[in-house]
């Protein structure tokens, strides 16, 4: 791990704009002397008259000592910091000129501009935060709601960092058994070992794919669930979107075949993110460009989490409409489908025996959709509740690619020693624990060859 650098970093910690105040931070051990220049004192004067982790009014001035803004000044001493350096606050008045010049005049004592994640590298650095806190960090300040900020903010409690340790302590445990096996297989030790060893290694391979596959399964939280709207033309697929977005996103006409390529938005529906996804209508055509619309809907739809297949009430089942109902089966055992038999204002033609199986809803796009009792607000009901209910469980889950390639390199390296350990040959079983360990610890921290030394000598009293 590469040394904490201690040369003085600064960065606005608040975006420039009309505000009423932002926020700069120096970090690193020539803090408070830049603090103090800016302030027109001594680092003694202003260390006496600021104490560690008091907001203190402060007057900070030009290098022509014209004065610059009134600001709160806050000291953080090392290492009862977020950095664990020495670490001073600006809370200046918003806007761009005074933040941007607070600025200018640190570079100009001595200071560098933070790279970008800089201030959490330090943090981890010095021992602060683990990898997999830092991570959450990121990740938290993209989130988008209110399931994903939960499990970030179990992580930057350290659950993540708990599970890693527990892992890493029955792995060490595991290798440590079978180094003392290889060097001292002359002794007494249990005649079972190699399966119980095997019985050890099962059981951390099926936690590791447990943990694998729900956060697979609950990537979305993090990403936002795709929801694709499918079905033949002209069926209200956009007058829905535009619906559930509260704006004329798409365009609506009367004219089949007006939405020809894919349109994707964003949006909260309760505490869940949604990416909406606007598809062109199912149905056959020589017309090239609707052609590679229609087969970019389908990869849409193939692409999606949750699909909304809508129907027509007011009209009779089409060929265009068991096409899709023959797509919406092949779909059933891997993602929700909700169907919408639209046009609910008008007599229903649609035999919805057909459609028995998705248990569909009516919809009506028309008078007022935004009340409480309206066939659009029961949908969005629905909808609520199932992502409520993908969402139920505790399970703490690995939220960027880098633990999920750590995890699937450690499920990986433990598959490929079961055949060694199998055939006895430990040395090889040993290798490839050792390769496990690397690939676990990395989301936390380093694995030490000494605590599995530590493991091997404590467990077994050799007395050699």
């Amino acid at each position: 791990m590469d040394m904490l650098n201690d040369d003085t970093i600064i960065a606005p910690a608040t975006t420039y704009g009309k505000s009423s105040l932002n926020v700069l931070r120096l970090s690193g051990k020539d803090s408070l002397n830049i603090a103090a220049k800016l302030a027109k004192t001594t680092p003694e004067n202003l260390m006496a008259s600021l104490p560690v982790r008091y907001a203190k009014l402060t007057k900070i001035y030009f290098n022509n000592n014209d004065l610059l803004d009134e600001c709160i000044l806050l000291y953080f001493k090392a290492p009862h910091s977020y950095t664990t350096q020495d670490v001073v606050e600006f809370q200046c008045h918003g806007g761009n000129f005074i933040a941007q010049n607070i600025l200018q005049e640190c570079l100009r004592y001595g200071a560098r501009l933070a790279n970008p994640g800089e201030f959490t590298k330090r943090a981890f650095l010095g021992g602060r935060i683990d990898l997999s806190q830092a991570q959450a960090v990121a990740k938290l300040i993209e989130s988008q709601s209110v399931q994903a900020h939960k499990i970030l903010m179990r992580h930057l409690k350290g659950e993540m960092q708990i599970f890693c340790e527990k892992l890493r302590t029955d792995l060490i445990t595991l290798l440590a058994h079978s180094e003392v096996f290889i060097d001292y297989a002359d002794e007494d030790l249990p005649e079972d070992l190699l399966e119980s060893l095997k019985g050890k290694l099962h059981s951390i391979l099926n936690t590791l794919h447990s943990l694998l596959e729900q956060s697979k399964a609950k990537r979305a939280l993090f990403e936002g669930y795709k929801l694709c709207i499918i079905g033949k033309p002209n069926v209200g697929k956009s007058s829905l979107l535009n619906a559930l977005l509260h704006s004329n996103r798409a365009i609506v006409s009367e004219i089949a075949g007006t939405t020809r390529d894919s349109i994707e938005e964003n949006f909260m529906l309760g505490a869940h993110l949604l990416r909406l996804i606007d598809t062109a209508g199912i149905h056959e055509t020589r017309d090239l460009i609707e052609s590679e619309g229609i087969k970019r809907s389908l990869e849409k739809a193939q692409d999606s989490d949750l699909l909304i297949a809508l129907f027509d009430g007011s009209s009779p089942l089409t060929q265009e409409d068991l096409q899709i109902i023959d797509l919406l089966k092949s779909y059933q055992t891997s993602k929700k489908v909700f169907v919408l038999v639209n046009k609910a204002d008008l007599e229903c033609r649609l035999d919805l025996e057909v459609l028995r199986d998705f248990n569909p809803l009516k919809l009506c796009l028309k008078g007022n959709l935004y009340a409480e009792d309206s066939l659009l607000a029961d949908f969005k009901r629905h909808l609520e509740a199932l992502l409520d209910s993908k969402e139920e469980s505790q399970s703490l889950l690995l939220t960027s690619e880098y633990q999920f390639q750590a995890v699937q390199t450690c499920i990986d390296a433990l598959y490929q020693s079961i055949k060694p350990l199998e055939n006895a040959e430990l040395e090889i079983f040993s290798f490839h624990l050792n390769e496990a360990l690397k690939a676990i610890a990395s989301i936390t921290q380093p694995y030490e060859y000494s605590q599995m030394l530590d493991v091997m000598f404590g467990d077994f009293c050799l007395g050699k």
